[in-house]
């Protein structure tokens, strides 16, 4: 059994796991997998993933484990995987090692837009989001909404308040809620008592409700496991010029959206 490291541009995917007749993660993986004839039949044997990312959502640390041949590095698994999926480390794990549920901790980032949003107001509601809730109000799952924030950050970073929340588990959409909970509380839209509210036993509804925040500036930015991954240097080097790549190709078509608006 061996675990690797997945990185991907996950907005032209409709998320992680396979769904019938749209463009997934889990999906390209596989095809890719099948190319290589690295394995027979529905899926590879002993194989898990660390989560299951919503459509549009990024990562640099997915993390799935299976039974390969021997000869499966990074590198030659990127030889039939499209240039925005790319593995870049893996480890050899123990029998029985499973990615979903032996993983410590799970770290997102998101790149929230907030020029102008009160980053010590955000700050404090993080903070009381952090410990063991019940977060019913923050997910539309229904079963077992219990979950231990381990650790929450907000860094500024120009007209961005990036925040990494860590946990032992996450509920669907559940970052984006939170996101979009502590982004109301850093423009002045809701008071720190509703972040109480929220992690209370009332269940909002109607406009009191929590919509999630767009997903394409979420990044699954790590999995923990007991576990040392070993970096393949020539399938990072290919990882940092795909994504080299999209970061300028982004921002020029930011600096043609600006040119267009300043000219209106």
């Amino acid at each position: 059994m061996r675990a690797f490291r997945v990185a991907y541009d996950g907005t032209p995917y409709h998320g992680f796991q396979r769904q019938p007749d749209v463009p997934t993660i889990e999906g390209t993986l596989f095809r890719a997998l099948r190319a290589l004839d690295a394995f027979e039949g529905e899926k590879p044997e002993g194989y898990a993933a660390a989560g299951r990312t919503d459509a549009g959502v990024s990562a640099l640390a997915q993390t799935v484990a299976f039974e390969p041949p021997g000869w499966l590095t990074p590198a030659a698994f990127n030889g039939e995987l499209p240039g925005g999926v790319r593995a870049w480390a893996s480890t050899a794990v123990p029998e029985g090692f499973h990615a979903t549920y032996d993983a410590r901790s799970r770290e997102y980032a998101y790149q929230l837009h907030a020029p102008d949003a009160d980053d010590e107001r955000m700050r404090e509601a993080l903070s009381r989001l952090s410990g063991t809730h019940d977060l019913h109000n923050l997910t539309p799952d229904s079963n077992d909404t219990t979950r231990t924030i381990h650790g929450t950050d907000l860094e500024r970073d120009g007209p961005y308040a990036v925040v990494t929340v860590r946990a032992d588990g996450f509920l669907k959409r559940l970052v984006r809620r939170l996101v979009s909970l502590v982004s109301a509380v850093g423009r002045g839209d809701r008071d720190l008592p509703f972040v109480d509210r929220v992690l209370s036993s009332e269940r909002l509804a109607g406009p009191e409700g929590i919509a999630p925040a767009p997903p394409e500036p979420l990044v699954l930015t790590d999995v923990a496991y007991d576990l040392d991954f070993e970096i393949d240097e020539r399938a990072a080097e290919s990882a940092r010029g795909v994504f080299k790549s999209k970061r300028i190709e982004r921002e020029t078509g930011a600096r043609v959206a600006g040119r267009i608006e300043r000219g209106i």
